[in-house]
């Protein structure tokens, strides 16, 4: 019998490819229709037929705070009152802007965007130039976006034969992005031996979101900006999902390693499209007005939207204790997870992010996350879902802790893995 969630999934796939905006909505790797969610409170959501969940999605990472957090919608609300775009300067980017930097003094100066991958986009394009040169290194498994450039994956043969990831894409706007392993420095001073002239910048997740949560090796980071430093070129930090995630700077506070430029997104908007990409003052002097590399848009600094990041960021100031208690709570779960299901598991954690990958060997890097068996994860999520926890529909996804998690939540969470655990035996 069909429920209201499978009524408007039918409805949708009538207008929208798959019935969705966003590929990993539909479901399809956990086998199963997708769940329509109606409104959100805290640390649940729930579901259009009345469905209340435990939500470890929290939006891919901006809800670090839950969802509703009352200062941040009556600031939203009071915003709106006034006006929802106007396609000029308001007061709102200035603040915000001081505040990112605050957060993250290496974005020295700073450009508002609505995306993720606008904003991925943009680095890429001021880092081509400031340096005056073509070439990136990317890492397989690094997701930055969807712009054409960035949508590679190694060839068979050599690291350097890079091939478009999607159909649309023509190998030319590919041809000068190279592909290295991520957590593998070697792979990369073989790209700058033999390209070292020509590359622009080196772009990393410094903790891999999207093959899963993989952790940088002790010194890859450090072995990154070593080369980069070398050869004279760029390193960017994409924090799309550690900015204000693992600390309140982010990765480069949490690992002490210096970006020249970095990519924010999610957590800035706190739940509004939102993101930045910023760096050193000279870098970031290159794009237009004061430039030549161009870059605009219509919504950037939206007033709506600057108004959630400001709250957001005020509200993680003010909670000293915050990152420590969704670290812990974080860890409990990684624990438990470890404890009932031993070598069948793999986990990755760090801070308030966590994969569990079914697979009896350590994930460190792109080759060994899709050895994970998918089959067995979708069968532990839809438990999990039938148990009123919402994880990520995705093997390959990461799993979020937020402040509004209580201690109730994270002790039934550990009670159904445990018990799911139980059961398999």
């Amino acid at each position: 019998m069909y429920n209201e969630s499978d009524l408007l999934y039918e409805k949708s796939k009538r207008y929208m490819p798959g019935g969705v905006n966003s590929p990993v909505r539909a479901f399809y790797a956990v086998h199963r229709n997708p769940v329509f969610i109606d409104h959100a409170e805290g640390s649940k959501i729930y579901d259009v037929d009345g469905n209340e969940y435990i939500d470890y999605v929290c939006s891919w990472g901006p809800g670090i705070l839950g969802h509703c957090r009352k200062e941040v919608i009556e600031a939203v609300q009071g915003t709106c009152s006034k006006g929802l775009t106007f396609g000029a300067p308001t007061k709102n980017e200035y603040i915000l802007a001081e505040l990112v930097q605050e957060f993250m003094p290496s974005m020295e100066m700073l450009r508002l965007v609505n995306s993720g991958t606008e904003a991925v986009m943009s680095a890429i394009r001021a880092a081509r130039g400031f340096t005056g040169r073509d070439k990136i290194v990317k890492f397989r498994g690094c997701y930055h976006g969807h712009s054409d450039g960035l949508l590679v994956k190694a060839g068979s043969g050599a690291l350097t034969q890079s091939v478009p990831d999607s159909l649309g894409v023509p190998e030319d706007y590919t041809k000068h992005t190279l592909v290295a392993e991520y957590n593998d420095t070697t792979s990369v001073e073989k790209l700058f031996g033999e390209y070292g002239k020509e590359i622009a910048a080196i772009i990393v997740e410094p903790v891999a979101a999207n093959m899963g949560v993989v952790l940088p090796k002790e010194r890859f980071l450090q072995g990154l900006r070593r080369i980069a430093d070398q050869y004279h070129a760029l390193l960017i930090f994409d924090e799309v999902i550690t900015g204000f995630r693992l600390a309140p700077g982010g990765a480069q506070e949490y690992f002490g390693v210096k970006p020249d430029l970095t990519t924010l997104g999610k957590i800035i908007g706190g739940g509004m499209p939102m993101a930045a990409y910023g760096g050193r003052r000279d870098i970031m002097e290159v794009v237009a007005p004061l430039g030549g590399v161009y870059q605009a848009g219509t919504l950037s600094g939206n007033p709506v939207a600057t108004t959630a990041g400001i709250e957001t960021l005020k509200l993680l100031k003010q909670e000293p204790g915050l990152y420590s208690q969704i670290e812990a709570g974080t860890k409990k779960i990684a624990d438990t997870i470890r404890e009932a299901f031993g070598d069948k598991i793999c986990v990755n954690q760090i801070g308030s992010l966590m994969s569990a990958f079914f697979i009896n060997e350590q994930v460190v890097d792109y080759k060994s996350a899709v050895r994970s068996d998918t089959e067995a994860y979708a069968a532990y999520f839809n438990y999990m879902l039938g148990q009123g926890i919402y994880l990520a529909p995705s093997q390959f996804e990461a799993m979020f802790i937020s402040y509004a998690h209580s201690e109730e939540d994270i002790r039934r969470t550990c009670r159904a893995i445990t018990q799911y655990a139980a059961d398999m035996k």
